[in-house]
């Protein structure tokens, strides 16, 4: 009977993993820089490129996305990464 619940509760969370879906390359991307951020690294650059090309990508690859379509790599530069500019708020 243990068995049986065993199977079972694998079964239903590799199910429950699977219909997640692969995860989007900028929210993968903001965990990433979240975590180098928290070792007090400042200077770094994440990039986002097609899986064929991540050999070519000077840097390690820390991260795969969209189905494995692509891949995250991490290099480190002499200046802070680029934060996207926000929008002024209109008065």
């Amino acid at each position: 009977m243990k068995r049986v619940v065993a199977i079972a509760v694998m079964c239903f969370v590799s199910a429950s993993l699977y219909a997640q879906g692969p995860k989007p390359c900028e929210e993968l991307k903001a965990e990433i820089a979240k975590k180098i951020e928290a070792n007090n690294v400042k200077f770094y650059e994440l990039e986002i490129v097609p899986t064929e090309k991540a050999t070519e990508a000077q840097g390690k690859v820390v991260g795969s996305c969209e189905g494995g379509t692509k891949k995250i790599v991490y290099r480190k530069t002499s200046t802070a990464p680029q934060k996207p500019a926000t929008a002024p708020s209109k008065p």
